[in-house]
């Protein structure tokens, strides 16, 4: 019992303020990094669906080519 009346109340309050602070900041930060994370998987499927759409521009490019020169040969 003596060694804990030789801890300043001072120095336990401290202590456990820091804690909580540093609780608090910690889930703050696990929420930041979980919204992070969403817009990451959002931005990664519409990269993919940016991707299927300049391939099917291409193809329609392709084929809009070969009408024209079918078009161009009948002239």
């Amino acid at each position: 019992m003596e060694s804990l009346r030789k801890i300043p109340i001072a120095l336990i309050v401290a202590l456990t303020v820091q804690t909580i602070g540093g609780l608090v900041w910690a889930g703050g930060a696990a929420a930041r990094i979980a919204s992070l994370e969403e817009r990451v998987a959002e931005q990664r499927l519409v990269a993919e669906r940016l991707a299927r759409l300049e391939e099917q521009s291409v193809a329609t490019r392709a084929s809009l080519d070969r009408i024209e020169d079918r078009l161009e040969g009948w002239g």
